[in-house]
């Protein structure tokens, strides 16, 4: 049980060798104390979502192609002018303290040893900016944002964001209370240690408070002027994350929004909810390329990389598989994980025939169904 006990986060640093990321997860499950490892793998209710995001990826196949003259493949892409050597990012995902002894700012580090991503920071990150900062040395980021009640408290928040060098802020929508989560209520978990960025206008640091409690002090009415807000505000691209029909997305980006997320919250919140790639397709073209389009939530393969690329991401972020790295190997896991995930795509790309991320967008995946 983690309330209020001392959390014994692993320290050690060091490469992996992954065979896959399901395998990540049985391993970092023996290092990583019940309370937190339920935290960062459950899911809401009965935990059918969370299945459905993997199971979703068998409803789609990968025709492989011969005679395509593919060598090398090409994993360079780009967004919102951001140049990217790999189609992935990381998604924003809080407590990563949970998972090792040095936060955020070793997967900060690890990213930025990895080069050419981007790190999407959590306003519920357990490390401060400036340590955050650090890790990155330099390296994108954006920066996800749970808006306060109180808006004088997200212009500030906003302002160091942007000081911090963010170059874009994600506002997500789909989070306005807590899922059910069974895990967590079963173990009565609590926040191990505080939450900077957001403590300020928490009732508390964060430290020994219930994620119920947290989102409790945080905006529950998100609507389209929060996102005219943010955008004119901060003068930085606004991604609405937690999109999941067509009909959001389109509200998203009349109210200003540079970018759509495709997210069920790793099927943390609405149990019952499809798998996000399920409805990747539909709100792809629903947005018809007005605006780019990330997609997360069940991505443990570069199968699953290439299925949503071409089913109309621009972008994949990668959640859980790069916390169960830091669990097992600090930064340096962090490294890994994301070199497995470019090794993993490109071999699929060599047997799928695409030699570039646009051959893979244009690749029409066959219904299994």
């Amino acid at each position: 049980m983690t309330n209020k006990m001392e959390y014994n986060a692993p320290t050690e640093v060091k490469e992996l060798e992954i065979i896959s990321t399901y395998h990540l997860e049985e391993e970092a499950k023996k290092v990583v104390p019940k309370g937190g490892f339920d935290y960062m793998s459950g899911g809401s209710g009965k935990e059918w979502t969370l299945k459905r995001n993997d199971e979703a990826f068998f409803h789609k196949g990968i025709c492989p192609r011969v005679l395509a003259n593919v060598e090398f493949p090409e994993t360079k892409t780009s967004i919102l002018g951001q140049e990217l050597s790999v189609p992935f990012i990381m998604a924003p995902i809080s407590a990563h303290g949970l998972a090792h002894e040095s936060k955020e700012a070793g997967t900060a580090k690890g990213i930025a040893e990895f080069g050419g991503s981007i790190m999407s920071i959590s306003a519920y990150s357990g490390a401060t900016f400036e340590e955050i900062d650090e890790g990155l040395n330099g390296n994108n980021r954006w920066f996800q944002i749970y808006m306060s009640k109180d808006e004088t408290m997200n212009k500030n928040i906003l302002d160091e964001a942007k000081k911090d060098g963010a170059s874009a802020i994600i506002l997500t929508a789909d989070a306005t209370l807590s899922g059910n989560r069974e895990r967590d209520l079963s173990n009565k978990f609590v926040y191990p240690f505080g939450m900077p960025i957001v403590s300020r206008y928490l009732t508390g640091s964060g430290k020994n408070m219930s994620l119920n409690n947290i989102y409790a002090q945080s905006k529950q009415k998100i609507e389209p002027d929060d996102v005219r807000f943010i955008k004119d505000y901060s003068g930085l691209p606004v991604f609405v994350k937690g999109i999941q029909c067509p009909e959001d997305a389109l509200l998203a980006i009349g109210a200003g929004a540079d970018g759509v997320w495709v997210s069920n919250h790793g099927g943390r919140q609405l149990d019952h909810a499809p798998g996000s790639f399920e409805t990747l397709e539909s709100i792809a073209k629903a947005v018809a390329g007005k605006v780019p389009i990330v997609f997360d939530s069940g991505i443990r393969r570069g199968e699953h990389i290439f299925k949503a690329l071409a089913s109309g991401a621009d972008i994949v972020a990668i959640g859980r598989p790069v916390l169960f790295g830091l669990a097992l190997g600090g930064h340096k896991g962090v490294t890994s994980v994301f070199k497995y995930f470019e090794n993993d795509l490109k071999r699929v790309m060599q047997l799928a025939g695409t030699q570039t991320i646009k051959d893979v967008k244009n690749t029409q995946l066959i219904d299994l169904k």
